[in-house]
């Protein structure tokens, strides 16, 4: 097993989150992989947490990772959360990312919590869990 292929596995998905239309429209194009200090949109997706376990076998090393993709919005109510978070599972499951090092072998949808986060609950955030299958070269 390696954990060389998680910076390629990343960068593939943060690419193809940026790269998709509904994705920019409904986020305004705030998509981050770390979220950026002071003041950030009503509404954007970031990268999250990470777990890798190994999934080598006899034709080779590879990778199970698990990752997380937020959605964030101050929007009154869930709707404008949920509606960008079925546009980030729709650009994610199942796409055929190309990747720096190593090869995605297939990227699932796992399951997804929404909660009210912040001072009042005014802030929605939605945790989409993605499970990806890669083999290193």
């Amino acid at each position: 097993m390696s954990y060389g292929i998680s910076a390629a596995l990343q960068a593939a998905v943060y690419q193809k989150l940026l790269g998709d239309a509904q994705i920019g429209l409904l986020s305004g194009g705030a998509i981050y992989d770390a979220v950026p200090a002071g003041a950030v949109p009503h509404t954007y997706v970031t990268l999250g947490p990470e777990e890798v376990r190994d999934a080598s076998d006899q034709s080779g090393a590879g990778a199970v990772h698990r990752f997380t993709v937020s959605v964030v919005s101050e929007a009154a109510g869930f709707g404008a959360a949920k509606s960008l978070a079925g546009a980030v599972c729709d650009a994610l499951e199942g796409a055929a990312l190309t990747l720096d090092r190593g090869r995605l072998v297939g990227l699932w949808f796992e399951r997804a919590s929404a909660r009210r986060t912040g001072t009042g609950g005014a802030i929605r955030q939605i945790d989409l869990r993605f499970r990806a299958r890669v083999e290193d070269d």
